[in-house]
């Protein structure tokens, strides 16, 4: 798109962005905000640097800028105002451009995000755009994205009442304004506070008709390692900090109810109690007993006008925090305040009485004190939970050094009665330093002051954790293990706020470094007791080189890097490949090295069953636990699987091996997939089909290398084979993922789904609903599970109990109050465990159905976005309304009402589901692992 250069009366061209750089006391990292405007896709912008009376040599190095390009303008106020109103207030007074940016020095502009949102601008006349920001940790050279719930689509939205949620997105700079939006309105920035982003932006969303969204980062906000330059809104450690906070939010409260939007108040108060003063709460564990208290001081007056709809729409522990704080009880409200979002993060004591249950020794006095009860928990159900996610509190209750022994007194809060069941619970405490841990074995005590709290003493002998030859730098945090019936939970250690700090020193013993450690609490999030290990000696030395060397060891890092990177790796693999191959070897790989699990596990097994001389090598990239004990393991992208690769007679697996490794001359690769296809594959897929030739052809050489796919039906190959231009040899044999489906009912399959069940712990007499919607393109923030849970969960967790199998790219976390009738499956490498343990599956367009058609169970479908997915860019084979083997529900209401009479309604879908089973299963026998070794292998003497 070309833009028109508008001019003004002195015929300079008038830029379609204006970017106000604010600044003070910033010389160092001016340049490279400035920088990161001037490098954008769109040219015909202008930067405004308005320096708020800069002491250092901002000033000179802003002079220099704007010498070096005509499109940067240099501003310098008079005196420093102390803030950032002001320079922002006289940056946007000196605008040209019809929309304007803002942007501290201190962060950065992604390349496109000028053109990008100005384009969107344009397109839909809204008053302004915002975008997602990538928040850059420079410590961990780590990125999140700042709230990404909101960022998840393009959308224009008609005010903030059809989206309040948006009073969350309070940042200034990653929005694109119209000029005259804000001229009209007079929008400035109020001046003597902190935080004045947030009223400005509220107002903004406020006043406006229309503003757009979009998923893609516009700004990239960078938190200094550095504490002394820290900005402000990571400077909660003052309380001038925290005033000023609340001393906006009550601007804002002034602002709507002059406005006439007092009705918006509920929206602004939720947003204040979920973001603002939730990152203070976080802190609390880490602040003086006088600092605390003063908070208190400043929070509580305003914690009473906040409104009830506001207080009731935030979790309940958060809830119990505040009436905590406000009643004076600060150390409680501390305790409390570890487990904010943190649901497997027990209280240390709750007290029963009549049937309800309360945080706290011992239940309120007055029962019908409404304030009493923001201390009932009954709704936790904690008496219900199963072993694995009921919550429970392990507390270092004191740690003494001994030599290079720790002696940890620890003290366990069990409120849940874990550790009280009939059967016995081992203990151990894990620590590692960067390779295996070391296991602890210890034996609990009960402790005083209540029957559900316990004691452990453990000696701790640094010496004994494992280490590399090269040693190891980095924070480690020890964590409690228990076992139950075969099942495992671990668990953080919590540390006090103010544990003093122990170092000891270890000497190398062979090694190439000895390391000192240094023990505390971790300053953040839970407080977890923490390790820093630090390598001495050689090692130690070259990490702590002159700071005039540091250029050079950045350079052998990025040598280091190059040559065990995977171009490099590729290199190697190819110079392998002159090798001899190990006509015995094969190499296994499921869901990109995740588990042990789909249809390689299957051929596994029957080739094992055989007793075949061929040896097998797993690949593995993460948890190595659901492998079975002799199987030989190696890391994906190691040194040790290239050479595999290499070398190896045989390939399975069901994703697709790295493309960077030809296969060899010789070898036989197998791709089992992962399942059918209901969304478009392949070239059928627009980004393909129109992308490049290069990628194009990247494609179809990671098809060239199979030489066997395995089919599951015809439909499979009409449209996952064509869609991929497949050519070689087709095994229509069914998956051998699905043998043990078809074959339900055999011993072997019942003792698999009672043994789930067992774990899971679904109680006599329940079903159990398995919950496994398909991944959405781009959304990794547990968008996926659409179903309203809490709802379900009070409509029909008498009979049943939800087991949520999400993607394993989504995040998800079981909330605390809905743990007794909803479980995480997420521990079951291989979900065949959950489809014969279930009585029905609830998905949505997720390809788990196929399989599951084979069990013929009922199969209900949560489709309430079918419009949008199915006419998404990547789009699907099928009119779902036309295949589905059950109901098509868009409500959780209609979704209670169908499992409250399943029986019913699978009569009702029986032809469907009978069709359904015929087209997506016709290959399908329960042989599939004995004909694919069969047809593949030739009996392992291929």
């Amino acid at each position: 798109m070309a833009f028109s250069r508008r001019t003004e009366w002195n015929e300079k061209p008038v830029p379609d962005v204006s970017v106000v750089v604010i600044v003070y006391n910033d010389a160092e990292r001016l340049t490279r905000a400035v920088r990161s405007v001037l490098s954008q896709s769109l040219r015909d912008l202008e930067v405004i640097i308005a320096d708020d009376c800069s002491t250092d040599s901002t000033p000179a190095v802003a002079r220099e800028l704007q010498a070096a390009d005509p499109r940067v303008r240099y501003l310098r106020l008079e005196s420093n105002s102390g803030g950032c109103s002001a320079p922002r207030n006289a940056g946007m007074a000196a605008v040209r451009a019809p929309y304007v940016m803002f942007l501290d020095s201190d962060d950065e502009l992604p390349r496109h995000a000028c053109k990008s949102l100005l384009l969107v601008a344009e397109r839909t006349g809204v008053d302004f755009v915002t975008g997602e920001v990538t928040r850059f940790f420079e410590e961990t050279k780590t990125k999140r994205l700042w709230y990404p719930e909101l960022f998840d689509e393009v959308r224009v939205v008609e005010g903030i009442r059809q989206a309040p949620e948006y009073f969350h997105d309070h940042l200034s700079t990653n929005k694109l304004y119209r000029a005259d939006f804000l001229a009209s309105h007079d929008l400035r920035f109020p001046p003597g506070i902190h935080y004045e982003d947030q009223l400005f932006t509220a107002q903004a969303f406020t006043l406006a008709r229309s503003f757009a969204v979009v998923p893609w980062p516009v700004y990239t906000w960078r938190l200094s390692a550095d504490p002394a330059g820290l900005s402000i809104s990571s400077s909660r450690h003052k309380l001038r900090n925290v005033a000023d906070r609340i001393a906006v939010a009550r601007l804002i409260d002034s602002f709507l109810i002059a406005s006439g939007n007092a009705d918006l108040r509920p929206f602004k108060d939720e947003k204040f109690l979920r973001h603002d003063l939730r990152l203070y709460l976080g802190d609390l564990p880490f602040r003086e007993r006088e600092w605390t208290e003063q908070f208190a001081e400043l929070l509580t007056p305003y914690l009473d006008e906040v409104t009830d709809e506001a207080i009731s729409a935030v979790c309940r522990e958060q809830r119990i925090c505040q009436y905590l704080l406000r009643s004076g009880r600060l150390d409680e409200a501390i305790e409390c305040s570890r487990s904010l979002g943190r649901p497997r993060i027990a209280p240390r004591r709750v007290a029963r009485e009549s049937g309800r249950m309360y945080w706290g020794r011992s239940a309120p006095a007055d029962h019908t004190h409404d304030c009493d009860h923001e201390l009932d928990i009954s709704e936790w159900h904690l008496d219900e939970q199963p072993f694995t996610a009921a919550p429970i509190r392990h507390e270092v209750h004191s740690l003494k050094p001994a030599g290079r022994v720790l002696r940890l007194t620890l003290r366990t809060y069990d409120p849940a009665r874990l550790l009280r069941g009939p059967e016995k619970v081992t203990t151990q405490l894990w620590l590692s330093a960067g390779d295996e841990p070391l296991k602890i074995p210890f034996e609990y005590v009960l402790a005083g002051g209540g029957r559900d709290v316990y004691t452990a003493f453990i000696e701790l002998d640094l010496r004994r954790i494992p280490l590399s030859a090269k040693g190891f730098k980095g924070r480690r945090h020890p964590t409690v293990v228990l076992e139950r019936l075969g099942t495992k939970r671990n668990d953080v250690v919590l540390a006090p706020g103010d544990l003093p700090p122990l170092r000891a020193h270890l000497p190398s013993h062979g090694m190439l470094a000895g390391h000192d450690v240094r023990v505390a609490c971790e300053g953040r999030g839970t407080g977890r007791l923490e390790f820093t290990w630090t390598r001495s000696r050689a090692l130690a030395r070259a990490e702590t080189m002159a700071p005039h060397l540091w250029p050079v060891r950045k350079r052998v890092r990025q040598v280091q890097r190059r040559f065990s990177g995977p171009r490099a790796k590729a290199l190697i693999y190819h110079e392998l490949l002159k090798l001899p191959a190990d006509n015995q070897l094969i190499v296994f790989e499921a869901l990109e090295g995740r588990g042990y699990a789909d249809s390689p596990r299957y051929i596994h097994e029957e080739l094992v069953r055989r007793g075949s001389p061929l040896r097998a090598v797993w690949s593995y990239s993460g948890d190595r636990s659901a492998f079975p004990e002799g199987v030989r393991l190696v890391k994906r992208g190691s040194w040790e699987y290239v050479r595999t690769l290499a070398r190896a007679r045989y390939w399975v697996d069901s994703h697709g091996f790295p493309s960077i490794y030809p296969k060899r001359p010789g070898t036989r690769y197998l791709q089992t997939w992962h399942g059918q296809a209901i969304k478009h594959m392949g070239f059928d897929l627009p980004s393909l089909r129109f992308g490049s030739p290069e990628r194009q052809q990247k494609h179809r050489d990671m098809i060239s290398r199979w030489d066997a796919l395995i089919s599951p039906s015809e439909e499979f190959e009409r449209t996952f084979v064509r869609a991929n231009e497949f050519t070689g040899e087709l095994l229509a044999c069914g998956l051998p993922r699905n043998d043990v489906l078809v074959r339900f009912d055999e011993p072997e399959q019942r003792e698999r789904a009672r043994a789930a069940r067992a774990r899971l712990q679904i109680p006599e007499g329940r079903r159990m609903l398995l919950y496994a919607p398909t991944f959405r393109d781009g959304n990794s923030t547990g968008g996926s599970i659409r179903v309203d849970l809490a709802e379900l969960v009070d409509k029909t967790s008498h009979e049943w109990v939800v087991v949520v199998r999400p993607h394993y790219y989504e995040r998800f976390t079981v909330p605390r109050e809905l743990g007794h009738a909803v479980r995480d499956g997420r521990g079951f490498s291989d979900i065949n465990d959950l489809l014969l343990a279930s009585d029905a599956l609830l998905t949505d367009y997720s390809s788990v159905m196929f399989d599951y058609a084979n069990l013929g169970r009922p199969i209900l479908l949560f489709t309430d976005d079918y419009e949008e997915y199915s006419t998404s860019a990547r789009g699907t084979y099928y009119n779902l309304p036309e295949i589905a083997p059950g109901p098509m529900l868009t409500t959780t209401g209609e979704l209670a009402k169908v499992m409250g009479e399943l029986d019913r309604v699978q009569m009702e879908w029986a032809d469907p589901y009978a069709r359904f089973q015929a087209t997506f299963n016709s290959h399908e026998t329960g042989r599939a692992s004995e004909t694919v070794v069969d047809l593949f292998f030739e009996g392992g003497n291929r």
